[in-house]
Order: C-alpha cells, then sequence, then structure tokens
C-alpha cells in the first residue's frame, strides 16, 4: 500500500520544481513558503460554531424537501412516517457518539474512509473511498444543485416545468461558484456554511411556525391518531426498511466533522460537542416540519407534490408564497457548499493515504485548501448532472451510506476489542455500537429482500473497487512510463494549481497511543 511517505519519495522532482518554477521571484518569507517560519498545511479555523454549522449546513439541505414523499410512501400512514423521523434521529445520534469516539481517537481527516484505512487496512478503506468518490458524493451534490435550481427557477416556470438545460446550466453554474469559493480561503468557506445554515433554520422555521399555527386553528385532522395511522397500503417490514433508508438521505450528513478533523479548533474538545448540539436539534426540526406540513396537506396532496415545501406555501402564504422557492435555494446553496467542503478533504485524505494521485493530496502554497481535490469534486459532479436524471440514484446512495456506516461501527468494535488500552478521550458505552450494529444489520438486511436490485448494483459499484485497487495501489512494479506520465501530470498539475504537499507537525501525529490510565 503506498503511503504518503513513498509518494513523496516517488515524486520529489514534482515536488521540488514547480516550487521553483511557479513561486514568488526571491519571495521566501513566511507568507507562503516553506522555508519561512509559517508551515505550509491545513489550518485550524473551525470553531465550535462553524462546526456545528457543517454538520446542521450537509444534513438539512435538499432531503427535508424531497424525503418526506417517499418516506410517507413507503411508511404507508402519517403516523408511521413520523415515528421514522424521528426513529432516523435517534439513530443518527448513536451513530454520531460513536463517530465521536473514533474521531478522537484518530485525529485525522478522511472520517469514516481514515478510521476504517487505520484499523481494517487498505482495500477496505479503499471500497469506502471508492463508492464515495465514484457515485455517493456526486450524486448527492448533484442532486442538491438540482434541486436548487428548480427552486431558483420555479416562479419564472409556475406553470410548467424548468428546461432541461436551464436547470443544468444553473446548477453548473453554482457548483463553479462555491468550489471557486472553497479554493480561495477556507474562511470564507466557513463563514458562507454559517450564514446559510442560520438562513435554512429560519426557512424551516418559517414552515414550523406556520403549521403550529394550523394546528392551534384547529386544522390538524391528519394529525389525529385514529387518522394518522389509517393505512394508505399495509406497509411490509422491507417497506418500513426502505422508508428508513428515504429517511437516512435527509439525514447524511451526520458525520461530515470528521472527513475535516484536522482542521478543527480543539477537537477532543469541540468535535463532540457540535455531533451533541447538532443531532438533536436537526431531529427536532425535521419532526417539526414534517408535522407542519402534514398541518394542510393530506396524504394523497403531499404523495402528489414534486416540491412539498412549494405546495406547502401555496396553500398557506397566499402573495408570500414566493418566500418557500428562495427559503429552499438558500437550504440548497449552503448544503452545496458543506458537501463541497467536506467531500473534498475526503480526496485529500485517500490520497495522503496513496490510494488516488498524489496530485490530490496537495494544497495551495498560499491559500493552504486542496485546490486538486475540489476540483475533482467540482468536475465528477458535473459530469453526473450532465449524464441525465440523477433522483433515481439516491436509494444507491442511501444504500451506499448505510453500508459504509456499519462498516465503520464494526471498526470501532474491533478496535475495542484488538487495543483495549489506547487513549481514548471519549469512550461511549457498549451498548451503543452494538445497538446500532443490529439496526443496522436489520435494515439493509429487509432493503435488500425489498429492493435486490438497487442493492445489488449498490454492492457491485463498490466492488468494482476491488481491482482499481490492486492494479492501482498494490502493484507496484508497474511499467516505467506509467511512472513518468504521472510524474509529468503531478508537475502540470502542481504549476496549474500552485500546490505542494503540506507540512505536517509532528507533535499533532500520535495515532492510537497507549493510555498510562487504566480502561
Amino acid at each position: 500500500m503506498d503511503g504518503t511517505d513513498a509518494n513523496r519519495r516517488s515524486c520529489s522532482k514534482a515536488e521540488t520544481e514547480p516550487l521553483q518554477a511557479v513561486g514568488p521571484a526571491g519571495d521566501n518569507d513566511s507568507q507562503g513558503s516553506p522555508a519561512g517560519n509559517d508551515r505550509v498545511t491545513l489550518k485550524k479555523e473551525i470553531g465550535l460554531l462553524s462546526a456545528c454549522a457543517i454538520i446542521i449546513g450537509n444534513i438539512i439541505g435538499s432531503g427535508i424537501f424531497i424525503s418526506p414523499k417517499g418516506v410517507l410512501e413507503h411508511a404507508g400512514s402519517v403516523g408511521l412516517s413520523l415515528i421514522v423521523w424521528v426513529l432516523g434521529g435517534g439513530i443518527c445520534a448513536l451513530g454520531s457518539m460513536c463517530y465521536a469516539e473514533l474521531g478522537v481517537t484518530i485525529p485525522k481527516s478522511g472520517g469514516d474512509y481514515s478510521y476504517v484505512t487505520e484499523i481494517f487496512g487498505g482495500l477496505v478503506g479503499f471500497l469506502l473511498l471508492w463508492s464515495a468518490v465514484l457515485i455517493m458524493y456526486p450524486t448527492t451534490l448533484a442532486v442538491i444543485a438540482l434541486t436548487f435550481s428548480n427552486y431558483v427557477l420555479q416562479p419564472a416556470f409556475q406553470d410548467c416545468v424548468p428546461p432541461y438545460m436551464a436547470t443544468r446550466l444553473l446548477s453548473t453554474i453554482c457548483i463553479l461558484f462555491l468550489t471557486w469559493v472553497n479554493c480561495s480561503s477556507v474562511r470564507w468557506a466557513t463563514r458562507i456554511q454559517d450564514v446559510f445554515t442560520v438562513a435554512k433554520l429560519l426557512a424551516l422555521g418559517l414552515i414550523i411556525v406556520v403549521g403550529l399555527v394550523q394546528i392551534c386553528r384547529g386544522y390538524g385532522d391528519n394529525l389525529v391518531p385514529s387518522v394518522a395511522f389509517e393505512f394508505l397500503k399495509e406497509p411490509s417490514v422491507g417497506q418500513v426498511a426502505l422508508a428508513f433508508l428515504q429517511a437516512s438521505f435527509a439525514f447524511s450528513g451526520w458525520n461530515f466533522l470528521n472527513y475535516v478533523t484536522e482542521e478543527v479548533v480543539e477537537p477532543r474538545k469541540n468535535l463532540p460537542r457540535a455531533i451533541y448540539i447538532s443531532i438533536p436539534l436537526v431531529t427536532l426540526v425535521y419532526t417539526l416540519t414534517n408535522i407542519a406540513y402534514f398541518s394542510s396537506m393530506t396524504p394523497e396532496e403531499l404523495l402528489a407534490s414534486n416540491a412539498v415545501a412549494v405546495t406547502f406555501g401555496e396553500k398557506l402564504l397566499g402573495m408570500f408564497s414566493w418566500v418557500m422557492p428562495i427559503s429552499v435555494a438558500l437550504s440548497t446553496f449552503g448544503g452545496i457548499n458543506g458537501y463541497l467542503f467536506t467531500s473534498s478533504r475526503l480526496c485529500f485524505s485517500g490520497a495522503r493515504e496513496g490510494h488516488l494521485p498524489y496530485l490530490l493530496a496537495m494544497i495551495h502554497l498560499k491559500n493552504c485548501t486542496p485546490i486538486p481535490a475540489l476540483l475533482l469534486c467540482c468536475i465528477a459532479t458535473i459530469f453526473i448532472l450532465c449524464i441525465g436524471e440523477t433522483h433515481n440514484l439516491i436509494n444507491y446512495v442511501s444504500f451506499i451510506n448505510y453500508l459504509s456506516y456499519g462498516v465503520t461501527i464494526a471498526a470501532l468494535l474491533y478496535l475495542r476489542w484488538k487495543k483495549p488500552n489506547i487513549m481514548r478521550p471519549i469512550k461511549v458505552n457498549l451498548l451503543i455500537p452494538i445497538s446500532y450494529m443490529v439496526f443496522w444489520a436489520v435494515l439493509l438486511g429487509f432493503s435488500m429482500y425489498s429492493e435486490p436490485v438497487v442493492c445489488g448494483l449498490g454492492m457491485v459499484i463498490m466492488l468494482t473497487g476491488v481491482p482499481v485497487y490492486f492494479l492501482g495501489v498494490v502493484w507496484k512494479n508497474k511499467p516505467k512510463w506509467v511512472y513518468s506520465t504521472l510524474e509529468r501530470v503531478t508537475y502540470v498539475g502542481q504549476k496549474l494549481c500552485y500546490v505542494v504537499f503540506p507540512q505536517d507537525d509532528p507533535l499533532e501525529l500520535v495515532p492510537l497511543a497507549p493510555s498510562k490510565a487504566t480502561l
């Protein structure tokens, strides 16, 4: 398995020559040069507020405006769908506690991928990385971007669906703009995340307040237990499992702060605090939002709607119904920014471990942003946008998401068994990961039984990474022309992007250290 040190040795020429070619003439001070006092590294600029904004901003994107229809369709009744939303948040809370332990035990950016690679080895970690880079994050970004463009264009095309090319063009412009912002400054990206997280909470707050007013006025008939549990169709256990998968799309992103651990200020304190604040808040907001929807819409109306929030606004806000498309646009814009920020760090971490081209492990000499990784995420998302409809891939994304969650929690249990005495600033009760694993196994088992094609294709997508891993990572004695081509591509990429390998702080690299205390 190619590690960072091996990569650096193999590309020493590619790393040093671009610095001479593109570095400022005679500039060898601390403003960006490695010879200066400041290290070229990812900066710790994410405090507790920004950490909460990253989690909330990544979770609350397009899912709450898309998934209610899918959850209700599979659950079969209003009451059961609300139970699915509450339990979905509870399961995320269990998982987030486990991720908090992993995040402070293995303080590396990259989330699931970094933990699984550290514990289970390169192949399993690469398969998670492969499925995430190939399908999961580009598809999720594409879905959110299309939701953004559809809601922005909705006022201009009130009586028809916005044109195909118009939605794709606006989505592409949005992704390109936010990629430029993330390439320019970490601080700009986190400020956008802070502002738009507040905006999307205000938007959902408006829906909740209007819905509660409706209930107080006596319009909550759909929420009366005797009515709420009238099933449109009798759901099987498999259908309930699919309802959870639909809800999981809306909750996806709860683990994204773990992808940027190295940029969090005091991660051992702020990582768990941000998780414990954000997950309960999002669960409460999602549950109240669905209650608000059902306060004014019958199940049949919700299932017939292609834009739940717009239908809600048209029914209750009258001349101010335009507020809802704008609110959803703000929500999805912040979601795109958050996904770009965190998914690029996954590519960065994968390249640093030698599982992706090492150009992706480099950061800008002055801005300290992973520009090559950001550009890869941008290009992959635009490609998904261009090949056609993406909404049908939500079930694939949800299945791969849950699969990666389960493997990561299994890694936590394995680490507890193999290395019981390592330093764990946070150590959750063993019942928490076990409970999560039981739920995970039941959910995926019934999902595979109900939708074998969807889940089978998800497995196939992940397993296509096996030959790629052995050819690209394990096979060391490749022909010389392969290495010379990679070196030239890296050389050109460094010159174009003005990037170098980050300089690690040896004081921060203390992974899996034995604990002096008895645990």
